[in-house]
C-alpha cells in the first residue's frame, strides 16, 4: 500500500503545483492561478475537490498534451460557513480553453449546485472553446447555458471574470445573476477585434470593444468593476452573506439589536431631501439612512444610474432596495434604467427577498430617440415585474411620482401592499405648471400677462389635486409619514409583511416583454 500512497501523493502534488512556467506568465500578467482565487473565495480549509484527475480521452488529440484537471479545478466550499460549489477555469492549462472533459465537470458542478441547493460562482479566465475538439467543445458550452437557464430562480449564480471570456463563453455569465469584472485583465465579448477589423474595418482595442468598464457603463452586462482580485472576491463573499441558499429557504437574517424606537428616528432624513421639486440630492444618502449600519450593496452603479438598485439588511432581513436617482437625469426612467431595476425586481421576487422602493421620479426621459429605442417596451418590463412580484413590497414616495411613471415604480394600483409618502409627495399626471398648459391653454393665450395667471393657476391646481394628503385621502396611500420615522416605518411594515403568502396564477409562465 505505501508505494500506491506515495505515487498517488505525488501526482496530487504535481496538479495542485502545476507547471510553473505557466503560472510565472500568469503572475506577470497580474492574475492569480485558479486554485489561489479558490483559497480568497473560501473559508481556510472548506475546499473539496472533484474530478481532480479529469483530462482528455486517450486519443481525443493524437500526441497532444492531456493534463489532469483539463484546465478547471471544480468543487464545493463554503463562505462565511454557508456552502456553495464553486469552478475555476485555469488559464495555466490549454488556456482554460473548453473541450469535452472541462465541460463535463463544469456540468457535474452545476447539477451538484441545483440538487443541493446552494449557490453557483463561476470563475471564468479562458481562451474559449477548444478548436481542435471540434463540435463537442460547443455542446459543452450548450450544457453550460442550459443548466445556467435551469438554476435561473432556483440557486443564485454568480459570475466572475477574471481573464478572457470570448465567443459563446459569454452568454454564461449573461444568463447568471450577477457579473463582476476585474479592471485591465477581464475582457468578455462574442467577437474578438480582429474579426471585427475584418468584417467590418473597424478597428478597436481588446479592452473598448470589451473591457470591463464597457460592461459596466455602457452595456449593462457587469454588475461590477474592480481594480484587482482580491477586492472583487471579497464583495462576491459579502453578496453571498446576504443571499438566500436557494429560492426555498430564507436570505440569512444578521443578528441585530432589539427595536429601539429612538435609535430609529432618522433626524438627517429631514435634511437630505429638498422640498423644491427641482432641486436634486443623492438617493443613496437616504438609503444609508434606511438600511442596518448605513450599509448597502449597490448594483450596476455605472449603468444606467438614474435608478439605484441595492441589497441592504434593515432590522437584520435582506431587502432589496429601488430608488430614482434625482443626481442623474432628474431621475427621470429611461429604457435602460427600467432595465436595470426590472431584472433586479425580478430576481428579488424570485429569492423571496422584500422589495421597499422609494420614489422620486418626474417621469419617463421624452424624446423621439428613447421612443425609437423601445422605451416602451423597457418601461413594460419594469411595470410587469413589479406586478408580477409576490414578495412584500413597501413603496416609499419620498417627493415626485408623475404619470405613468408614478403607477410603474411600485404603486398601490400594481400591487404594493404598503404605500407610504413624506409630506413632500407630489403625486399627479404631471407638474403642476404642466397640467395648466395643458387645461387652460386658450385662456393664457388670451391673458394680458399670462405668466401672472399661469402662476396663479399651478397653485390653484397644486391646492386641489397635489396637496400631500391628496392621495391619503384615496386610499392609494396608506399613511404620509414624518421623514424621520421612515426608518422605523419600513422596520415596522416588512414585520407585519413577513408571512405573506400569495400563491401564482396557474399558468405554465407569462410573456415578459423582453
Amino acid at each position: 500500500m505505501s508505494p500506491l500512497r506515495a505515487e498517488r501523493a505525488a501526482l496530487r502534488e504535481r496538479i495542485v503545483a502545476g507547471a510553473s512556467e505557466a503560472v510565472r506568465r500568469q503572475h506577470a500578467q497580474g492574475k492569480r492561478t485558479a486554485r489561489e482565487r479558490l483559497e480568497l473565495l473560501l473559508d481556510p480549509g472548506s475546499f473539496t475537490e472533484i474530478d481532480m484527475y479529469r483530462r482528455q480521452a486517450a486519443g481525443a488529440r493524437s500526441g497532444a498534451s492531456r493534463p489532469h484537471t483539463d484546465g478547471v479545478v471544480a468543487g464545493s466550499g463554503t463562505v462565511h460557513g454557508r456552502r456553495v460549489f464553486v469552478y475555476a477555469q485555469d488559464f495555466t492549462i490549454l488556456g482554460g480553453s473548453l473541450g469535452a472533459a472541462h465541460a463535463a465537470k463544469i456540468h457535474k458542478v452545476m447539477d451538484l449546485a441545483i440538487a443541493t441547493g446552494a449557490p453557483l460562482i463561476g470563475l471564468n479566465d479562458s481562451g474559449g472553446a477548444r478548436i481542435q475538439e471540434g463540435v463537442t467543445a460547443l455542446h459543452g458550452y450548450g450544457g453550460i447555458f442550459r443548466r445556467n437557464v435551469q438554476a435561473s430562480g432556483v440557486v443564485p449564480q454568480i459570475s466572475v471574470v477574471m481573464g478572457p471570456c470570448a465567443g459563446g463563453a459569454a452568454y454564461s455569465p449573461a444568463l447568471t445573476d450577477f457579473t463582476f469584472m476585474v479592471r485591465d485583465t477581464a475582457k468578455m465579448y462574442l467577437t474578438g477585434p480582429d474579426v471585427v477589423e475584418a468584417v467590418s474595418g473597424e478597428r478597436v482595442s481588446h479592452a473598448d470593444l470589451g473591457g470591463a468598464q464597457v460592461h459596466a457603463e455602457r452595456s449593462g452586462v457587469a454588475t461590477g468593476v474592480y481594480d484587482d482580485e482580491e477586492s472583487c472576491l471579497e464583495d462576491v463573499r459579502y453578496l453571498v452573506s446576504l443571499l438566500p441558499a436557494n429560492n426555498l429557504d430564507p436570505a440569512p437574517r444578521a443578528a441585530c439589536p432589539a427595536p429601539d424606537p429612538d435609535a430609529d428616528v432618522r433626524p438627517a432624513l429631514a435634511e437630505i431631501v429638498p422640498v423644491a421639486p427641482n432641486k436634486p440630492y443623492d438617493m443613496r444618502a437616504v438609503i444609508a439612512e434606511l438600511v442596518d449600519d448605513a450599509d448597502f450593496f449597490e448594483l450596476h452603479e455605472d449603468w444606467a444610474s438614474n435608478v439605484v438598485c441595492a441589497l441592504a439588511r434593515i432590522g437584520g432581513e435582506t431587502v432589496g432596495v429601488v430608488g430614482n436617482q434625482p443626481m442623474v437625469l432628474a431621475g427621470v426612467l429611461d429604457r435602460q434604467a427600467s432595465q436595470k431595476a426590472a431584472r433586479f425586481v425580478r430576481f428579488c421576487d424570485a429569492f423571496n427577498i422584500s422589495l421597499v422602493t422609494l420614489v422620486d421620479v418626474p417621469g419617463f426621459l421624452p424624446g423621439a430617440a428613447q421612443e425609437h429605442a423601445g422605451i416602451i417596451r423597457h418601461g413594460a418590463q419594469l411595470l410587469y415585474a413589479y406586478c408580477e412580484a409576490t414578495v412584500p413590497r413597501i413603496q416609499v414616495i419620498v417627493r415626485k411620482a408623475y404619470g405613468g411613471a408614478y403607477i410603474v415604480m411600485d404603486s398601490r394600483s400594481i400591487g404594493a401592499d404598503l404605500s407610504l409618502a413624506w409630506p413632500t409627495n407630489e403625486i399627479a399626471v404631471m407638474g403642476a405648471e404642466g397640467a395648466v398648459n395643458v387645461i387652460h391653454r386658450r385662456e393664457l393665450a388670451a391673458a394680458r400677462d399670462p405668466e401672472r395667471l399661469r402662476a396663479e393657476l399651478a397653485a390653484e391646481y397644486t391646492a386641489d389635486l397635489m396637496h400631500p394628503y391628496y392621495a391619503a385621502e384615496r386610499g392609494l396611500v396608506d399613511d404620509v409619514i414624518d421623514p424621520v420615522d421612515t426608518r422605523s416605518a419600513v422596520a415596522a411594515g416588512l414585520a407585519m409583511l413577513r408571512d405573506k403568502r400569495t400563491p401564482p396564477p396557474q399558468r405554465k409562465h407569462g410573456n415578459v416583454p423582453l
